[in-house]
């Protein structure tokens, strides 16, 4: 008869059994401490950019005043104020190129003011990202400066552009104090001076060429460069493409089409 275990025994009571060790809380998670660190710093740092940019748009001015600006402009310039409304083969060019969040974004672009930032951390290239509003604003706000306050100012004042303006008085805005190369400013005088009729009947490559032109004017004037221009043209074309305002095929026409550039000292039409 073999050995029994008692029905009252415990673990020590049977030959060969020991009891399991109790088993150790397992210490804090390393990992825990430092996602909580982080956190903790990433609040800290919002906070800061909430602070600062609560203390720059205080700091700037109001752009409630654009629209005298732009008029002031005009009249230095001599050409009319205020134009007549931006036709659609000239704005979709602009945004596709300039701008391709424009309808959606809040005056900036977070995307791009992000890699904007990252560059200046990094020293890497400075990759653009100014938003139409950002441009308008140095435009008629900062024209002729540069730094790190003029940039900073820029933002703050393409917020209150985006939110004092609809987008089409933005677009009509830009593009009556925008110079277009060849000594033309404003979106009128360009078409008439360029083409020999008003913006109205721009065609989409006239269009497209002019909305390219005012990223570098000087250098793309199509009248003193017009190798430079018409790559200028090609890119604007791409970017046309890329946003979906036209086909594939529909670019190749385009960029196929003769701009008809009749050049004429007088810009009016």
């Amino acid at each position: 008869m073999g050995w029994r275990v008692p029905q009252d025994a415990t673990a020590d009571d049977v030959p060969g059994h020991t009891r399991p060790l109790p088993q150790k809380r397992p210490p804090r998670s390393r990992t825990r401490r430092y996602l909580k660190r982080a956190a903790i710093t990433l609040a800290a740092l919002l906070a800061i950019l909430a602070a600062a940019a609560a203390t720059l748009l205080l700091a700037t001015p109001s752009a409630s005043d654009a629209t005298k600006l732009a008029a002031q402009q005009a009249r230095q310039h001599g050409i009319a104020y205020p134009g007549p409304p931006v036709p659609a083969n000239f704005a979709r060019p602009l945004v596709a190129t300039e701008d391709h969040r424009f309808y959606s974004e809040p005056g900036i672009d977070p995307l791009a003011v992000g890699r904007v930032i990252e560059g200046k951390l990094t020293g890497s290239q400075d990759q653009g990202g100014a938003t139409i509003e950002q441009q308008l604003a140095k435009l008629l706000y900062t024209p002729g400066q540069s730094g790190v306050t003029a940039e900073l100012t820029q933002v703050a004042l393409a917020i209150k552009l985006n939110y004092a303006y609809s987008k089409a008085e933005i677009l009509r805005l830009y593009a009556e104090v925008a110079y277009y190369g060849h000594g033309y400013y404003g979106l009128e005088a360009a078409s008439c001076g360029y083409f020999g009729h008003p913006a109205s009947k721009l065609t989409v490559v006239q269009g497209a060429m002019l909305a390219g032109v005012v990223n570098a004017p000087s250098e793309d004037d199509p009248i003193a460069f017009p190798a430079q221009a018409h790559a200028r043209l090609a890119h604007v074309i791409a970017r046309m493409v890329a946003v979906g305002y036209l086909t594939k095929t529909q670019g190749t026409a385009v960029l196929n089409t003769p701009l008809g550039i009749v050049p004429r000292d007088d810009a009016g039409c």
